[in-house]
């Protein structure tokens, strides 16, 4: 909790950190008021000297000789060399890997193993001096040859054109300088002070500003020498921007623990996080920042991991705090990005597969581009050529977007497990029936896990009908009663035989034990698979506190004062509808099967309510949101099922056993 609520406060200073330390004017905001020029001075042109400094950059490099080329360029030398030795020492019919002349051949065959030493050292030498003075990679091979036949120039012609031709092909295409980035610095420093500064002319009375327009880069320059830009830290309205800040993640967090209520710490860090890295690009970046590819990625991961819901909090307080007032060029954007963004996260709850998803992953950025390049073309007074450069700006940034999501897909199982995300796809992997655990129930308790199937259809049709998550009921229903794997004999769907061992062991308060620990045993095996926690949860909130009925009275009989609580489920109570509706579908299962063949609809109805009014009387249902009119129309779901359950099947008429003869 202490993490959630610094992360809260570190989103807040981020997000009110321009009313800190910013100035209160930029260029490209509006004037607040009209300015003229107080005295004449001369103002320095912040922009056309980095311009001049950028124009400098290319042209003003100071390259350096590094240590390590030159050592790579050596060992090449010395590789020739050493064939050189082969070659001077070998058989004549070997392989002549230099291409010598007949002249070099034969001056190489008369060399004594000391001259032939002082030839290399002169060589050497010469590609030493040469590597000293740099090389460049476009440098051409006949001018390092005249280069080395310079420093050779002591030795004889057919030494002196060997080892000019050996140290021109070590260096040839290759450099050994690199570009020293603080002295390339000064030396545009040096030059920007030689030509002078740029300066701006004002006089007396100039216009700098005019309130409503725009403030360029030269008015803000003026502004800032008259001392007209406030750069003391704007405390009040800096302490608004904080508790606005503060007050959206809170809300945003409470939107998303209604939705989602076993939402966990480490899901609330994540949208923190996410939020944080947001507000850090927008200081970053300013107004070059890219809406679409801040606000659709994690809108669609939040969405599909914890709700719809969830994922529309956190694009409303990620769309709302800016940290600076939007310019005109950004505010149509901003808007086709969040109505993407929206989109995003109504579409994420009904995509099943991943597959599905990569379709989205492709849609999102090419519905976005054709939102914005109309919008781009119906702005007042942008030149062809502007507008067909933004066109590209819009076609990179609709490819940017396509990139974080095909790459949040890939990592998404990964996301999934740390946070503890219950996407759709994950829920319908999970559903599946050959996994380890499920098919451990069907073949180590058939009965339990017959009883599995028959409350999956009574509570997927109760979701249904009050438009709760199907799918996510559909799994955790599936996954309810696996605790019960620690002893399936002790529960009565899977005693075949008729033998019960509750009658044996004769002790009420241990058949109660026995019957809390499927609960507490489930969850031991949900932590050992790996459930997310709102499938483990249904685990313990199906059975809530009930009573167990029927060990209490056993008790009761032996003990009339024995504490009723004794004989309770340690709970928690359903704190969703899903898990309400599955505790409803737990109760009344057995029951509907038990109902005579000539039950009519009324009947069966009437039971079913007195077992949901019961829960209901026992505070069962207080924390699960769900509302009387949603009741009633999961007890009607309920009999629709038991009406499918009891259909009538025509009788086939079987033919008598024909005999043959021998």
């Amino acid at each position: 909790m202490a993490a959630v609520l610094l992360s809260c406060l570190v989103v807040a200073l981020v997000s009110s950190w321009p009313w800190l330390v910013e100035p209160s004017l930029r260029p490209g905001l509006p004037a607040p008021f009209t300015v003229r020029a107080p005295r004449d001075s001369r103002v320095i042109d912040s922009a056309a000297l980095e311009r001049r400094r950028s124009q400098m950059g290319p042209r003003s490099q100071v390259q350096m000789v590094d240590p390590a080329a030159n050592r790579i360029l050596q060992e090449d030398l010395e590789r020739r060399l050493s064939q050189v030795r082969r070659q001077s020492g070998g058989d004549p019919h070997q392989l002549d890997a230099l291409n010598l002349t007949a002249e070099e051949s034969r001056w190489l065959d008369q060399q004594t193993p000391t001259q032939l030493i002082a030839w290399e050292t002169a060589v050497r030498q010469a590609q030493l001096r040469m590597l000293t003075q740099g090389v460049v990679a476009s440098l051409a091979d006949e001018s390092l040859r005249s280069a080395a036949n310079l420093h050779l120039d002591g030795q004889p012609n057919p030494a002196r054109s060997l080892g000019s031709r050996l140290v021109a092909e070590a260096l040839q295409g290759r450099t050994n300088l690199r570009t020293d980035a603080l002295l390339t610095q000064r030396r545009i420093e040096q030059i920007v002070t030689q030509q002078g500064l740029p300066t701006l002319a004002v006089k007396r009375g100039d216009l700098i500003t005019r309130q409503g327009e725009p403030i360029t880069p030269q008015a803000f320059d003026v502004l800032d020498h008259f001392n007209l830009i406030n750069r003391r830290p704007l405390l009040l309205p800096w302490l608004l921007h904080l508790v606005e800040a503060l007050a959206a993640s809170g809300v945003m967090l409470l939107v998303m623990r209604r939705w989602r209520a076993s939402l966990e710490p480490r899901q609330a860090l994540l949208a923190l996080a996410m939020l944080l890295v947001v507000q850090s690009c927008k200081l970053w970046l300013g107004d070059k920042v890219s809406p679409l590819a801040l606000l659709v990625p994690p809108t669609l991961l939040l969405a599909q991991g914890l709700s719809t819901p969830a994922g529309l909090a956190w694009l409303a307080v990620a769309s709302l705090l800016w940290p600076y007032p939007l310019g005109s060029n950004l505010e149509p954007r901003l808007v086709v990005a969040a109505l993407v963004a929206a989109a995003a996260a109504v579409l994420a709850g009904r995509q099943r597969n991943r597959a599905q998803l990569l379709q989205l992953a492709v849609l999102l950025p090419l519905g976005a581009l054709l939102l914005q390049v109309p919008l781009l073309h119906l702005h007042r007074g942008a030149p062809a050529g502007v507008t067909m450069a933004a066109d590209a700006d819009l076609l990179g940034e609709a490819m940017l977007v396509g990139g974080l999501l095909m790459g949040g897909l890939l990592l998404a199982p990964l996301v999934e497990s740390f946070f503890g995300l219950l996407t759709r796809a994950r829920l319908m992997e999970l559903a599946d029936l050959e996994r380890p655990l499920l098919r451990r129930l069907s073949t180590e308790a058939p009965g339990t896990f017959e009883h599995t199937l028959m409350i999956c259809g009574l509570a997927e049709e109760g979701a249904r009908a009050i438009q709760a998550d199907v799918d996510l009921i559909r799994t955790g229903a599936l996954y309810h009663d696996v605790g019960k794997l620690h002893g399936p004999s002790w529960f009565i769907e899977n005693q075949e035989d008729g033998r019960n061992p509750h009658e044996q062991l004769n002790d009420p308060l241990a058949s109660a034990a026995i019957l809390q620990a499927h609960v507490d045993e489930g969850l031991k095996l949900a932590r050992r698979h790996h459930l997310p926690r709102p499938l483990a949860d249904f685990i313990p909130e199906h059975q809530g506190t009930l009573k167990m009925g029927y060990f209490l009275h056993q008790a009761r009989e032996r003990d009339p004062g024995i504490a009723e609580g004794r004989f309770r489920y340690l709970g928690p109570i359903p704190r969703s509808r899903e898990t309400a509706i599955l505790m409803l579908a737990d109760g009344c299962e057995a029951a509907l099967r038990s109902l005579p063949p000539n039950t009519c609809e009324a009947e069966a109805r009437a039971m079913v309510r007195r077992i949901v009014e019961a829960r209901q009387q026992d505070g069962q249902l207080a924390a699960s949101g769900i509302s009387r009119g949603e009741l009633e129309l999961v007890i009607r779901a309920f009999v629709r099922v038991w009406r499918r359950m009891r259909h009538r099947r025509i009788p086939y008429p079987i033919p008598s056993r024909k005999g043959f003869s021998a």
